[in-house]
């Protein structure tokens, strides 16, 4: 098939380059037109999930949808609420926020001149003051004065959804930021809203980093390998081309179905990496078949039928592993996982048909602008001379095959073992770089706000209790009361629940409980752990009502839940494919099970650098990187999908060529040296471009990236180098012939190639 498209897009090439030069500039409106509105911040999870049962209850029965809050802190270093300067601050302040009007600004503080009345009297117009009875609010905290007397802070509610608050409050920020470097004043805006705008901001920020410096540094590696520039911006070009293709994907899907905002990231991550990847072994390929002697046409269809069948499979095994984020039912894997299969099925796309194309244009004028230094390095021919450093690696691996896995294989072991001291959650505002705002507003809060060990953020995500029944029935009242009892006599809960909100209808009732703690926290969910599990359960056994606890914290909890459960299946899911495809390309049962004992132990290796680095501070502060005080759950999952992936590229490659010799020479070892030799410069550039890029990324500010791309860039740096070049020769040559083992009761199999025979 990979044959036939190449020669179909070679022999009418301008036409074929015509068609995606159509599909480009489609692709572009379609990014400008619908990729903003096409990606979100709220996180969501399947509807059988409690917490998201009760939003949607609340929203369809009670208050409509959720309103967000943002807080605006005023804070001088010299002056207290006593003086006038500080009055008159404030009072700019919150005539400039509620001067943007309705549709921005839906909620608040009253408007009464805030220097004219004493500050106390303000805690009756916040809206937080519904959580807390008056006689505790001063005592357990001064909504809008601190302690100090030196920190003010006014509560707004945002106007719209989740989606149209987090676009509305750019304008509330710039009226913060304005105020913030007029004076000596301290002005900081905080909330769910403005979290999510600096967040996107950030992301952006980190995104175009990683792309100013990923794309350099593959480019020189690009060019060192082929030694021309010509062939050099190919595959950049196709990996652009992928991107884009990706993003209208996005931006259309995106309509129907909420995707979370981080994956354009994701897109253009692995975008980058495999499109300039696949491409790589198609030009390489090419040039090849040309310097043999082919003309242009027969060398792209033999590139096509070898390289092609190489690209077609490795993009598989890496969908194949992705689809496992489809079990997961939340709709931040759900998203990643579409978005990265996007981009490799573009890039697929891309590369087995508009770069034939462009191959059949240019012929031999694929080494415009040669390099003479470099091009007598370039991949232009794989033809093994049986010495060079790839040979010498093989030959000293081979014959001491024990010593070289036990040198290997015990140390990634041991660092492998450390994830399993790994602490995981959400990171939080607290995990931005110390520039951004929102962080600076939240440590403000916690420091000026706190009373003991009762945090404000806690009260900022309360858990709401759903009630769904009649409430004005006496078995239902009685329930209530026995809950409202029960959780004011447990310490944990230092604020109570007031009465019962009830909708109009008298079927639903809302209970909002401060809740202590950070709420995305681990700790947090624990306590939430306690109110459905002893609190909900003891008071509402046996009554005709079903209750539901939601608010952040429950989120949190059910997310906590749905990874546990889900991570097993993802991993046996990806793992059992993987063994299936491979069992049936190589025809062997052993070749398949270490391919994936040694896939597990590039990826538990990085799982362990990332705990080793960032959360118990070996090496961070020479890489640059963040303190985790947690790894974000959704982490390993994430990168288990995408690097058994791309990891069983390498793999495939290399065992291909070395099947490839075996068949024809029957022997062993000379098939493991001309397999390692064959590919070792190939892989090697290859790896070095998605270290390149996923390190670019790490290089960003947003622990989420750092995480993410070091943990790529890791993992795949070790599977092309270590688990290629020792584990793998060093495995065959211990079990010799009996790599290829079959059970007879599996010769049915159909015998699949992934590069064709050499003719």
């Amino acid at each position: 098939m990979t044959e036939t498209l190449a020669r179909i897009s070679a022999r009418r090439p301008w036409v074929t380059i015509g068609i995606w030069g159509v599909l480009a500039l489609v692709a572009l409106g379609l990014v400008q037109a619908l990729l903003a509105s096409a990606t979100t911040t709220d996180l969501r999870l399947a509807d059988r999930y409690e917490s998201e049962r009760a939003a949607a209850l609340l929203e369809e029965r009670l208050r409509g949808p959720k309103a967000l809050a943002e807080i605006v802190i005023v804070q001088s270093n010299t002056l207290t609420v006593d003086d006038a300067e500080f009055r008159a601050k404030v009072d700019q302040v919150h005539q400039n926020i509620t001067a943007l009007g309705p549709e921005i600004i839906s909620g608040g503080i009253d408007g009464q001149q805030v220097g004219g009345q004493p500050f106390s009297h303000y805690y009756q117009a916040l809206a937080l003051s519904t959580l807390i009875p008056p006689e505790q609010l001063q005592q357990l905290l001064s909504i809008l004065v601190s302690g100090s007397q030196r920190t003010v802070l006014m509560h707004y509610t945002l106007a719209g959804d989740t989606d149209e608050a987090t676009a509305n409050v750019e304008e509330l920020i710039h009226v913060v930021d304005k105020a913030n470097a007029a004076d000596d004043f301290r002005v900081l805006i905080g909330g769910d809203a403005s979290v999510a705008f600096e967040n996107n901001e950030l992301s952006a920020h980190d995104l175009e980093q990683g792309e100013r410096f990923g794309v350099p540094i593959a480019l020189i590696i690009l060019l060192v390998l082929f030694g021309a520039v010509a062939a050099t911006l190919l595959p950049l070009g196709m990996a652009i081309v992928a991107i884009g293709m990706a993003l209208a994907a996005v931006g259309v899907i995106g309509q129907a179905f909420e995707l979370i905002f981080f994956v354009t990231m994701i897109i253009t991550m692995i975008g980058l990496a495999v499109g300039i990847d696949y491409s790589l072994l198609i030009v390489s390929r090419f040039r090849e078949e040309l310097s043999k002697g082919l003309d242009t046409f027969e060398a792209v269809a033999k590139a096509g039928d070898t390289a092609g069948r190489t690209v077609l499979f490795s993009g598989t095994t890496v969908v194949i592993a992705l689809i496992g984020m489809f079990i997961v039912p939340v709709s931040f894997f759900q998203s990643l996982g579409l978005g990265a299969i996007l981009v490799v099925v573009t890039a697929l796309a891309a590369t087995l048909t508009l770069l034939p194309a462009l191959l059949a244009v240019l012929g031999p004028r694929v080494d415009f602008l040669t390099i003479p230094f470099l091009s007598r390095f370039s991949l232009r021919n794989t033809e093994t001379t049986g010495r060079g450093f790839w040979i010498t690696i093989t030959r000293a691996v081979t014959r001491f095959p024990v010593v070289s896995i036990l040198i290997i294989g015990v140390p990634m072991i041991v660092l492998t073992s450390f994830y399993f001291g790994i602490q995981t959650g959400l990171n939080d505002v607290n995990s931005f770089p110390e520039r951004a705002q929102t962080r600076e507003a939240f440590i403000v809060f916690e420091e000026e706000f706190s009373v003991g060990d009762v945090s404000p953020a806690g009260l900022l995500s309360p858990a709401e209790i759903v009630v769904d029944g009649d409430i004005g029935s006496p078995a239902v009242q009685a329930a209530i009361a026995r809950l409202r009892q029960s959780l004011a006599a447990d310490p944990t809960f230092p604020i109570p629940p007031e009465e019962p909100e009830v909708n109009a209808a008298g079927d639903l009732a809302l209970l909002t409980l401060p809740f202590p703690g950070k709420p995305n926290s681990r700790a947090a969910t624990e306590k939430m752990a306690t109110i459905r599990d002893v609190h909900v359960a003891e008071a509402f056994d046996g009554v005709p009502a079903e209750v539901y606890v939601g608010g952040a914290t429950a989120e949190a909890a059910d997310f906590f839940g749905i990874v546990d459960v889900f991570t097993p299946i993802v991993f046996a899911f990806v793992l059992g494919s993987s063994f299936i495809i491979l069992m049936l390309v190589f025809r062997s049962i052993v070749i398949p099970l270490k391919a994936i004992i040694m896939n597990l132990l590039s990826v538990g290796t990085a799982y362990g650098l990332l705990v080793l680095v960032f959360q118990r501070g070996i090496g961070r502060d020479l890489l640059g990187f963040q303190e985790a005080e947690v790894i974000d759950a959704w982490i390993p999952l994430f990168l288990f999908s995408i690097l058994f992936g791309l990891s069983m590229d390498y793999h495939v490659f290399l065992l291909s060529r070395i099947r490839e010799r075996y068949d024809e020479s029957q022997d062993n070892l000379q098939a493991v040296a001309y397999g390692l030799e064959s590919t070792g410069r190939m892989i090697t550039g290859a790896a070095l471009i998605m270290v390149a890029v996923f390190g670019a990324f790490a290089a960003g500010e947003t622990i989420v990236n750092q995480l993410v791309g070091f943990g790529l860039a890791v993992a795949v740096l070790l599977d092309a180098t270590l688990v290629r070049s020792v584990l793998v020769p060093a495995s065959m040559a211990v079990l010799g012939r009996g790599n290829w083992y079959l059970p007879s009761w599996l010769r049915w199999l159909p015998d699949l190639r992934v590069e064709a025979e050499e003719g």
